[in-house]
This record gives structure tokens, C-alpha cells and sequence, in this order.
């Protein structure tokens, strides 16, 4: 576990409303493939990287588990220029994050973020923004024991 500090940026993607539930039981997946197949008309793409955003209620109540909330998958892009039809752009502001990778399969990674959410936060004190987002490189093979997914959790200042 480590804290950086990222500059702003931005990000062209689908927007997807749903539980974590109804993600992982397809439109994560539908969105993924879709998103890959249209990436050549993504303008000004800084990398091949998937970015899924997870952006959240400012809510006490809220429970990831089963309240609806914010899914962006997308790219980062140097411009917000010519976003594709259905695709939307979202400013995300410079920030400190803490970041760790998961490793192993995708299906595991609720345990990741259960750790990050509820131990790390308890013992350094920091608190958490409302978003956090994974990156899917190269490494991503979520049905694989060898995946693995990089974590940013943003930070309160």
C-alpha cells in the first residue's frame, strides 16, 4: 500500500448504474467488450489501459453490496474532443490516492477493497473520496490466478 498524488484527468467511457451485483453479472462484461470494440474512436487515448470508475453516494448508509451507484468504464484520454455517440466524459480532479494491486482472480478482488475500506482506513486514519477506479493493462486476466488489477482509492485532503 502506498499514497501518491495524480494530476487531473480525463476519462471517455459507458456510464453504467447498477449495484455491484448486477456489474459482475454481465454489464460489466457487455460494457467491457463494447468499449474495447469501439476504442479506435476514442480520440486522444493516452494508453490502451481499461479504467473502471467507481463513484459513490455521499451517503452514510450506502452499502456497495446492494445500493445502486456509478460505473465508468473508459479510457484516459489528453482531451475531451469528439466523444463518441452513447460515451460520455468525466473531469476527474488531481487527488492523493492510496494504491495496491490485487492479484489473482477478479472474482477475489471485493476482498481487496474490504481490506483497503475497512483495516488500512481504520489504522492510518486517512479517510476516503467518494470514488475509487482499477486499471485493466496488459496484466488483466480476470479468470486467472496471475491477474492483476491496480487500485487507486482517492483520499480526503
Amino acid at each position: 500500500m502506498k499514497v501518491v498524488t495524480l494530476p487531473a484527468f480525463h476519462v471517455v467511457g459507458y456510464l453504467i448504474e447498477a449495484t455491484v451485483e448486477e456489474f459482475e453479472s454481465g454489464l460489466g462484461k457487455s460494457h467491457y467488450h463494447k468499449l474495447v470494440e469501439r476504442k479506435k474512436e476514442i480520440q486522444h487515448r493516452k494508453n490502451d489501459n481499461v479504467m473502471l470508475m467507481q463513484m459513490y453516494p455521499m451517503n452514510e448508509d450506502f452499502n456497495a453490496k446492494v445500493d445502486k451507484f456509478t460505473h465508468l468504464i473508459g479510457y484516459a484520454v489528453t482531451s475531451l474532443e469528439n466523444v463518441p455517440s452513447e460515451m460520455i466524459s468525466h473531469d476527474v480532479p488531481d487527488s492523493q490516492y492510496v494504491t495496491c494491486t490485487h492479484r489473482g482472480i477478479e472474482s477475489e478482488i471485493g476482498d481487496t477493497y474490504d481490506y483497503i475500506y475497512g483495516q488500512w482506513f481504520d489504522e492510518t486514519g486517512h479517510e476516503p473520496k467518494f470514488y475509487d477506479f482499477e486499471i485493466w493493462d496488459e496484466r488483466y486476466q480476470p479468470e486467472s490466478v496471475s491477474n492483476e488489477i491496480d487500485i487507486y482509492v482517492a483520499l480526503q485532503s
